[in-house]
């Protein structure tokens, strides 16, 4: 496919229907470009031109996705830039985008009106800060377009530092416009024939490409929803998917449980038409998707539906996944022997069975690799959908991609031609010479009633001393939080053996996270480290 000529494809029939905070409006394609081109004609008078790179921070506002399509037609890269994560102080996020524009150099920055007071004097000074809604100006309409050719960069998806520092992966037209027809083969997408809802952040690699691009670029009806309405009200996922007959669909595996959750007792207005359901983006749980298998059977959600996948920014977006017409599957594996390195398939009711999601088979024209058969490894990708490298960071580009392959910082194993994903590197603990993933004990202490989902965070904080510290968002405020620490610190050692030190209960929305919704470990031990995590209580065991 044709990127460029497919988001402008003016005999395109799908409509966007985009929630403006109160309700949903209704735009052909065709007609967000020719917005789009008005908006381009004012960048170009800003300076911009082919070559240039344009700072972006993304958000669901309709002048965003309009002025996506603009900085290309402009002829610029669009770099998109970490939106604040929670936890993130003010100054944290304004020395963040310091750093990351000296290695960008842009020619503008771009933001909603809300967010450009977010970007730093300092760099104010010397670059242009506009809105998404001033560039609409006197555009006096349509200019002779000039995108980005095959092998130049598009893109820079700078990752929200779940690990490290942000990193840019520097996207060229081609690998993206692999990475649609690989979507495509994904989900069994019919060009101009099916409905995609979503309300994923447009900052963050399965909002923008999975989500935006690909339905856009095939002329489906897109029903784009908003993170902040989806937080406050997970149901909105599900019933816009009824109400608009949508047939494709992607989200975290805690959203697909907290929308589940949300749903309770009350009904869909129309029987849902879901074909595809892509899950990925953290750790999948088996028991998530069969409980929300369970709850909207009623609803006529078919058994293949939710499809378990694996992905990352530097491939563009995905590398596995189940086949869509095929049902997701759990294999179990010995624990003990796992942690050791080594892949044993055990039956389900074995002590210390250790249930993994099948992440599916590697996607077309992308090769996987995990170690030696039977064996725990880094795994490694080779994919035509690639990131050249990290923007302006030679020494993180050549430390991760290499020679075609990138490595990818996970664990895990190919068992039957499918990945199983263990844990990234900086989940890994070390426990009396045993390694042990922190996510493993985070999906077991996730289960407990009192514990908000997906907000357990376990941290080393001795630097190697095993100094174990469990850091936990309770739902409310508990009259005693003992009790609740004790029944997490026997599934810790129950689990795997380890030790406690000590449990700390902070209030809900302190645990960092990015916009998608994963931990951030590392800012959780700085936060740790520097006290500064302010918790309702502690409970001590050395």
């Amino acid at each position: 496919m044709q990127l460029f000529d497919a988001l402008t494809n003016s005999a395109s029939r799908g409509v966007l229907h985009e929630w403006t905070g109160d309700e949903f409006t209704h735009t052909p394609w065709r007609d967000v470009v020719k917005d789009a081109h008005k908006m381009a004609t004012e960048l170009r008078r800003l300076g911009v031109t082919p070559g240039a790179r344009v700072a972006t921070i993304l958000t669901n506002t309709p002048d965003t996705v309009r002025g996506l399509l603009a900085v290309w037609l402009a002829g610029g890269a669009v770099a998109s830039l970490p939106l604040p994560t929670r936890g993130q102080s003010s100054e944290e996020y304004t020395g963040q985008l310091t750093a990351l524009a000296a290695r960008l150099d842009p020619s503008l920055v771009v933001a909603d009106e809300w967010l450009t007071p977010l970007v730093p004097e300092k760099l104010s000074r010397h670059i242009p800060v506009r809105s998404w809604a001033a560039l609409h100006g006197s555009g006096s309409g349509r200019f002779e377009a000039s995108p980005p050719g095959p092998d130049d960069v598009a893109f820079i998806q700078y990752s929200s530092g779940s690990t490290s520092t942000p990193k840019g992966c520097a996207l060229t037209t081609r690998s993206i416009e692999t990475q649609m027809e690989i979507i495509l083969h994904l989900t069994g997408g019919r060009p101009g024939a099916d409905t995609f809802a979503s309300w994923l952040p447009l900052s963050h690699d399965m909002g923008m490409f999975g989500a935006l691009l690909y339905p856009w670029a095939y002329d489906f009806d897109l029903v784009l929803s908003t993170p902040e309405r989806f937080g406050m009200a997970p149901r909105s996922w599900f019933r816009d998917m009824s109400e608009y007959g949508a047939t494709i669909t992607t989200a975290t595996s805690t959203a697909v449980y907290l929308a589940a959750r949300a749903q309770g007792r009350a009904d869909l207005p129309k029987p849902l038409q879901l074909r595809s359901a892509v899950v990925g983006a953290e750790r999948i749980g088996w028991d998530v998707l069969v409980a929300a298998a369970e709850k909207f059977r009623q609803y006529g959600l078919a058994e293949t539906a939710f499809q378990p996948a694996y992905g990352m920014a530097e491939a563009t977006l995905a590398i596995t996944a189940k086949p869509w017409a095929q049902k997701a599957r759990s294999l179990a594996f010995d624990g003990a022997a796992l942690l050791d390195g080594s892949v044993v398939e055990v039956a389900p009711d074995q002590p210390g069975a250790a249930i993994l999601v099948s992440n599916g088979p590697a996607l077309p024209g992308i090769e996987v690799a995990a170690g030696p058969a039977g064996t725990v490894e880094e795994i490694r990708v080779n994919s035509p959908s690639l990131a050249q490298g990290y923007y302006g960071d030679p020494e993180r580009t050549a430390a991760r991609f290499r020679d075609g392959w990138f490595r990818t910082g996970d664990f895990g194993f190919v068992h039957d031609d499918e990945l199983f994903v263990m844990g990234r590197a900086d989940d890994m603990l070390s426990v009396g010479g045993r390694k042990v993933y922190a996510s493993e004990i985070e999906a077991a202490i996730d289960s407990l009633p009192a514990v908000r989902k997906g907000c357990a965070a376990l941290i080393d904080a001795g630097s190697g001393t095993n100094r174990f510290v469990l850091i936990l968002e309770p739902k409310g405020v508990p009259k005693d939080f003992a009790p609740i620490a004790d029944e997490a610190a026997e599934l810790a050692l129950k689990k795997a053996g380890l030790p406690l030190t000590e449990c700390l209960f902070v209030r809900r929305g302190v645990l960092p996270k990015t916009p998608s919704g994963k931990l951030q470990r590392f800012r959780c031990r700085a936060l740790l480290a520097e006290d500064r995590l302010d918790p309702m209580a502690r409970v001590a065991y050395a």
